[in-house]
């Protein structure tokens, strides 16, 4: 089977789309939000090659055509948030301050860890883009000297926690209005939690991808600041 994966140029594109159908369809069958089909496709797909003894490397081979697909999935979040275009207008100074809060408590919590935890600095900077998309986040990480690696399974991480809690979290803090769910939901998921978003509503939906943008290029300046406090 490892040889196979490393003569194929689609069998790991074939099992990494399997498995996130599988998550759809657990997702859509029993709508629990524990069932986000990015968590089960991460789960088949190790599962996968643990039992068929598949070498990541000749999986990852196979399978890297689909990261190719990130940036302009990204981009195109751009379309819902034109067409609330109006509203933005209106709110501007209100999401920028929101945007800006978040992605500082962002960066606030990983140094307050870092502290706790004695971790070094390669580690502490690893961490310090998680809540952005992995687009901008494995460019930061790299440049500040992290574990690129770890952080994208960080950012992932964090994408799939804040899409399973996100509708819970704003019930609890009482968040009602479209816009706040929206930038406080892009701002902390990036673009896993803004697909929750867009089930939520179009506000929702735009709102978030206005903030994966903004507190994209917030983060990469203000992780360069953050990185020399530790």
């Amino acid at each position: 089977m490892n040889e196979f994966f490393q003569d194929s140029v689609t069998a790991g594109v074939v099992i990494s789309l399997i498995s996130y159908l599988i998550g759809m369809e657990a997702k859509k069958r029993w709508k629990l939000p524990i069932l986000n089909p990015l968590l089960i496709s991460i789960v088949l797909v190790i599962g996968f090659l643990l039992i068929f003894k598949v070498d990541y490397n000749a999986y990852n081979n196979s399978a890297k055509y689909l990261s190719y697909l990130l940036t302009p999935a990204t981009v195109s979040l751009a379309i819902p948030l034109y067409q609330q275009m109006e509203l933005l207008k209106k709110n501007v100074v209100a999401i920028c301050i929101g945007i800006l809060a978040g992605v500082l408590t962002s960066l606030g919590s990983v140094l307050a860890l870092a502290v706790l935890f004695h971790l070094s600095h390669e580690e502490y900077v690893t961490l310090l883009p998680k809540s952005i998309t992995t687009a901008i986040g494995m460019g930061v990480s790299e440049e500040l000297g992290g574990y690129v690696v770890i952080t994208t399974a960080v950012i992932i991480i964090t994408g799939v926690l804040g899409n399973m809690i996100a509708e819970l979290m704003c019930r609890v803090f009482r968040i009602r209005h479209a816009v706040s769910r929206g930038i406080a939901i892009g701002t902390a998921s990036h673009a896993i939690g803004t697909a929750k978003a867009m089930e939520m509503g179009e506000v929702e939906g735009a709102m978030s991808s206005l903030a994966i943008v903004l507190s994209g290029l917030c983060t990469v300046v203000g992780a360069t600041v953050f990185a020399s406090f530790y």
